[in-house]
C-alpha cells in the first residue's frame, strides 16, 4: 500500500467509479459526453472538501487514457509547469489537475495560457471557492465550469462499503466486521467530505487489536473516536439525526426556547456545525423573515462567528442565534410569496414580457434609458406610476400576502395596500 492514506488508494480509476455527482458524470452528462467522445475541455470544478473533484479529474485521465499530473497553484512553482508542458508537447496531451486554482499567481497563469489555448494542456482548475469571483477572468474565461454537489450519506456508505470490500486498494484483506450504527455514523458525521470517511474508517481498522476469533470489530465508539464526532441514537433506517433536525427547526418556529436548545445541544454534542448553520440561516429567513429581518442578519454573523471560533466555544453565538430566533415575531409570507410565483411558472402561467419593459424597445432611448412607452417611476410622485409589469395572462395575479405579526412588516403592508388601491384606482 506504499504507506498511502485509504482515500488516495481508492480514488476512481475510471469515470464510472465516481461515487456521486450524477449531474456531471452520469450516463450521457456533460463529461460522461466529454469522455466518451474523447472531446475534453479545460474545466474548473468546485464545491465543498472530500466531495468528488480530484475524484472526477484521475477518473477522467484513467477514462481517457492521457497522461495524468497533480500540481497546487500555492505549493508548486513555475519550474513545475514547465515540466508538465514539456511532457504535452512530447506525448501530445497531458490532464493537469492544479488544485488551488483560484490561488494561481500572474506569471503562472501566463505560462498556462499558450498550452490552454492549443490543447496540449487540459485543465482541472479545483477549488472550493466560487470560481465567478475568486478566478482570474483570462484562466476563467478558457474553461468550462462545473459546481460539485454536497454528498449525501447514502454516497459516502457506498465508498465506504466499496473500500472494505476491495482486496487491492482498500480493506478487504482485513477480517473486519463493522457494525451498521458504525458505518451509518462515519457516513453521517463526516458531513459530505468521503475523504473524510474514509481515513477514518482505515484508522478505525488500523488501531483496534483482533478479537480471540481474529475478527476486527469496529463498533459506533469507535467509529465516534475515529471521526472525532459523537453519534446520534440511530434507529434502523439511520435517520435519527435528520429527526433531531427536524425538532431543532420545529422548535424555533414554534417559539420554544427551551426545546431548540435542548436539541441545539443534541447537535452540538455530535459536533455537527454545518448542519446546525444551515438551519439556522433557513429558519431565520423561512421562519421569523420579514417580521423581523435584521435576525436573519444577526444569524449569519453568529454561525460565521461560530465556524471561525469552533467548539467548544461556538455554542455561544449559536445559542444567541437560537434564543432571538425562538423569540422573535414569525413570518413566512415571503416563502409563501415566492412559492406561489413558482407553482404558476411551473403550471406554464407566464407569458410575453410587455413591451415597454422589454430591453429591445428602449435601446437606443435618449435619457435615462427610458422606452418610448415605459414611464420612468422617478419622474412621478413618490417614485410610483401606475403601469402594467405582470404578462397579460396573469396582469391580476396576487402572490404576496403580508403578515401582520410585526411592526416591521404591517409598514410594508401599509405601502403594500396603498400601491394595490392606486393600481385599481
Amino acid at each position: 500500500m506504499n504507506g498511502e492514506p485509504l482515500a488516495y488508494r481508492m480514488r476512481p480509476r475510471k469515470l464510472s467509479e465516481v461515487i456521486g455527482q450524477e449531474h456531471l458524470v452520469g450516463k450521457n452528462k456533460i463529461i460522461d459526453r466529454m469522455v466518451r467522445a474523447r472531446q475534453l475541455f479545460s474545466m474548473i470544478l468546485y464545491g465543498p472538501p472530500g466531495v468528488g473533484k480530484t475524484s472526477i479529474a484521475s477518473a477522467i485521465a484513467g477514462s481517457t487514457e492521457y497522461a495524468f499530473r497533480m500540481l497546487n497553484a500555492v505549493t508548486n512553482n513555475k519550474k513545475d509547469l514547465e515540466i508538465v508542458a514539456e511532457e504535452a508537447k512530447m506525448s501530445g496531451k497531458v490532464i493537469l489537475l492544479l488544485d488551488e486554482v483560484h490561488r494561481l499567481d500572474k506569471a503562472k497563469q501566463d505560462f498556462l495560457l499558450p498550452f490552454l489555448e492549443n490543447g496540449l494542456i487540459v485543465l482541472i482548475g479545483a477549488t472550493t471557492s466560487n470560481p465567478y469571483h475568486a478566478i482570474n477572468p483570462a484562466i476563467r474565461s478558457r474553461c468550462q465550469i462545473f459546481e460539485l454537489k454536497p454528498l449525501e450519506p447514502e454516497h459516502i456508505e457506498t465508498a465506504l462499503r466499496r473500500a472494505l470490500a476491495d482486496e487491492e486498494r482498500g480493506l478487504g484483506k482485513y477480517p473486519v466486521e463493522i457494525s451498521e450504527e458504525a458505518i451509518k455514523h462515519l457516513a453521517f458525521a463526516a458531513n459530505g467530505d468521503i475523504r473524510n470517511a474514509l481515513n477514518a474508517l482505515e484508522l478505525a481498522v488500523l488501531s483496534t487489536e483482533p478479537d480471540e476469533e481474529g475478527k476486527i470489530r469496529i463498533d459506533v465508539r469507535t467509529a465516534e473516536e475515529c471521526i472525532q464526532k459523537k453519534s446520534f441514537s440511530h434507529d434502523k433506517d439511520g435517520d435519527a439525526h435528520y429527526d433531531v433536525l427536524s425538532a431543532f427547526q420545529k422548535s424555533i418556529r414554534g417559539s420554544d426556547v427551551n426545546a431548540a436548545l435542548h436539541y441545539l445541544g443534541r447537535l452540538i454534542e455530535a459536533g455537527d456545525l454545518p448542519s446546525i448553520s444551515r438551519r439556522l440561516l433557513v429558519t431565520a429567513y423561512e421562519d421569523v423573515g420579514l417580521a423581523n429581518p435584521q435576525a436573519a442578519v444577526r444569524t449569519l454573523a453568529a454561525v460565521m462567528t461560530a465556524e471561525k471560533i469552533g467548539f467548544p466555544e461556538a455554542r455561544i453565538p449559536l445559542a444567541n442565534a437560537v434564543i432571538e430566533l425562538c423569540l422573535s415575531p414569525k413570518s413566512n409570507s415571503a416563502i409563501v410569496a415566492i412559492d406561489r410565483a413558482l407553482d404558476d411558472i411551473r403550471k406554464g402561467f407566464g407569458g410575453e414580457v410587455p413591451d415597454h419593459l422589454k430591453d429591445a424597445h428602449y435601446r437606443g432611448a435618449k435619457e435615462l434609458g427610458r422606452g418610448i412607452d415605459y414611464k420612468y417611476p422617478h419622474d412621478y410622485e413618490n417614485a410610483w406610476v401606475k403601469q402594467q409589469y405582470l404578462p397579460d395572462r396573469i396582469k391580476n395575479r396576487t402572490y404576496y400576502e403580508p403578515k401582520k405579526t410585526s411592526k416591521f412588516e404591517q409598514a410594508l403592508a401599509q405601502v403594500y395596500e396603498k400601491i394595490r388601491k392606486l393600481s385599481e384606482n
